[in-house]
């Protein structure tokens, strides 16, 4: 019979599980971070979301090399979907993707085969641009079998993640501009074994500024894969009873340059200790001094600091 085809549904469905609400209304808990706590709420209502506008479905073959044997791509517009396919009866491989094509940061490769199958962040630059989308996945065993009504659900989980930075800028008249970064977080996304790959040298990822409306507030957010996890590291203390602990070392970072009045530059670097896992926002509140210098009240990131900063390719010679 595996010559045979048969009709059979999948139902979709995304599944969002998120930290966003309890972040937000703990770090962002006072009156005057009402307008920033909105602002990133509207930035980021397209990201942790549990609506996806666009899936591509492979079925792959359970043999080695595990090559496609049919791939479709659907217009989903909803948090739930039901598809009804006809494939030949068979044992599958399935994967899932959604909100890949609207990405831009983000591009689907290898696909032909499912172990090669990955998300990979793509850029030009020598920056990488927020995410557009939030990324959603599901990989799942199938076996279509011949004269029998059979339905399977599918549930997508979250493949990526968000950071915002707070600045107090009160204390800080001379700085004139900042320009804020954010580094440290996976590369690829490999599907059909939900594992990610971080690279040797962390790629930096531009943030965007949502104010301009307070004068002495900022806010800059990104979107990106996640941090590297604790089963990479060592686990030093049980932050407030939390279960992903505190690192030992440094998995991600904010790079803050701070430009003064008079031309010279501070550069801040905030170490976090903590991960940050996919489906996940971490807001940081920090404070900049009037040297440019952003320190924070949390104990658990590490801060290093450079008066006069310069970029390493640019250097001056007395004349």
């Amino acid at each position: 019979m595996s010559g045979c085809g048969t009709d059979f549904v999948l139902d979709y469905q995304l599944k969002l599980v998120t930290n966003i609400t309890t972040e937000l209304e703990t770090e962002l808990s006072l009156g005057a971070d009402a307008e920033i706590k909105g602002m990133l709420k509207e930035y980021l209502q397209d990201i942790f979301t549990d609506y996806a506008r666009d899936v591509d479905l492979s079925f792959y073959d359970t043999e080695p090399p595990m090559t496609r044997l049919n791939h479709m791509s659907e217009v989903m517009n909803g948090s739930e979907s039901s598809y009804t396919l006809y494939l030949p009866v068979r044992k599958y491989r399935h994967t899932a993707v959604a909100n890949i094509l609207e990405n831009q940061s983000v591009v689907l490769r290898d696909d032909e085969e499912c172990q090669s199958g990955r998300l990979v962040q793509e850029s030009s630059a020598t920056t990488v641009p927020p995410h557009k989308t939030g990324l959603f996945t599901a990989r799942q065993d199938i076996d279509v079998l011949s004269g029998m009504d059979q339905h399977f659900d599918v549930h997508l989980y979250m493949a990526n993640a968000a950071s915002a930075l707070v600045l107090d800028l009160s204390g800080a008249p001379s700085v004139k501009d900042l320009k804020v970064t954010v580094s440290g977080f996976a590369t690829e996304f490999h599907i059909s074994d939900s594992t990610y790959v971080f690279p040797q040298t962390a790629v930096v990822m531009e943030t965007r500024r949502l104010d301009n409306v307070w004068k002495n507030r900022a806010c800059f957010v990104s979107v990106h894969f996640p941090s590297p996890s604790l089963e990479d590291t060592k686990i030093i203390i049980d932050d407030g009873g939390a279960s992903e602990g505190v690192s030992e070392d440094s998995l991600w970072a904010w790079t803050i340059h701070a430009t003064l009045q008079d031309g010279t530059v501070t550069e801040s670097v905030l170490q976090m200790h903590n991960p940050l896992p996919a489906g996940h926002l971490k807001v940081l509140n920090a404070i900049v001094s009037d040297n440019g210098s952003v320190t924070t009240p949390d104990t658990t990131v590490g801060v290093s600091i450079t008066l006069d900063w310069h970029d390493a390719g640019e250097y001056n010679t007395e004349l």
